[in-house]
């Protein structure tokens, strides 16, 4: 099994933070550092820096090496399909030979739309853009020069993409709802399987085999992966400092630590190292191809030391 690094940068990092974190994750042995693509800060303190994910993106693509860069995910809602396949075929280019790995969905938070003037469309058009939005960035890489396509919100006619570099490894995430199964099927190189624990994402997987079938396609073809939350410490001691300030950042206090860890003993990365080797294990079992590690805790770099020491 695989492992990457997932952060959460709308949590107040400046491109500095984001460096310095991407620069620890290929330290501790992560294949790829993941980032957020959100507008708005949360959890934690409102009024945060939120950074732009794919300008801090292209930096990370000239200030660091060794190490795959990627969006987990991007709204459909930020940007029109054809300027996003431009900007990520231009970070391709930057990186000069890293992985680039471009999350695609649907987009949730309507508070961060409204606050920037965004347009927020219904749950169901949004999922329709999404479609659109993934047969389009397939089709400007794989297609030949001169195609086409005509969607209800999107249209290219005559498409002449440069520079058309290795596309991009396409994620589509969820938790297994029928229509995400079927886009992943469809369209994606990976499906990220989010928010569930190890019994779920067995359920999830068996939907992706139909999916996959469905649409004539191996469903050995398609990578499966599993982002979970994770919070460890060295030792207890160390493990309790961080619950602390974790459950502080999240809006509860000490007193509410049982509550809150009971909400996600099932599908976060909890405590000493061999508590999370075990769940680690756990994940392992359900026969998924890659882990990502979802840090909440900004400006931690010694949490994604420890997290690197989980990974064999």
């Amino acid at each position: 099994m695989r492992f990457a690094l997932m952060t959460e940068p709308q949590q107040g990092y400046r491109y500095q933070d984001i460096l310095d974190a991407a620069r620890a994750a290929k330290a501790a042995g992560f294949e790829t550092y993941f980032r957020s693509d959100h507008y708005s800060s949360f959890p934690g303190e409102e009024g945060q820096p939120a950074t732009d994910c794919w300008t801090t993106l292209a930096g990370l693509a000239r200030d660091t090496f060794g190490i795959g860069l990627g969006s987990m995910v991007s709204p459909v809602t930020f940007r029109i399909p054809g300027s996003y396949a431009k900007v990520v075929a231009t970070v391709v280019e930057m990186a000069e030979g890293a992985t680039i790995e471009m999350g695609i969905g649907a987009g949730w938070n309507e508070g961060e739309h409204a606050a920037l003037g965004i347009p927020y469309p219904g749950t169901v058009e949004r999922v329709d853009r999404m479609e659109e939005q993934l047969a389009i960035i397939r089709g400007l890489w794989d297609e030949p020069d001169g195609w086409s396509f005509e969607g209800e919100h999107y249209q290219v006619r005559g498409a002449l993409f440069r520079p058309r570099g290795p596309r991009p490894n396409v994620i589509v995430g969820g938790v297994g709802r029928p229509r995400s199964c079927r886009l992943g099927a469809q369209y994606a190189d990976e499906y990220n399987i989010s928010s569930s624990n190890p019994a779920e994402v067995r359920e999830v997987n068996a939907r992706l085999d139909d999916a996959c079938e469905k649409v004539g396609r191996d469903p050995r073809t398609l990578t499966r992966s599993v982002m979970a939350g994770v919070l460890v410490g060295r030792n207890a001691a160390d493990y309790a400092a961080r619950r602390d300030r974790q459950i502080a950042i999240f809006g509860g206090d000490v007193d509410s630590a049982a509550a809150w860890l009971d909400e996600r003993a099932d599908r976060w990365i909890l405590g000493t190292p061999d508590d999370a080797r075990r769940m680690i294990g756990e994940y392992k079992a359900t026969g998924v191809d890659r882990l990502l590690f979802q840090d909440f805790l900004p400006q931690d770099l010694d949490h994604i030391a420890v997290m690197g020491e989980l990974i064999e």
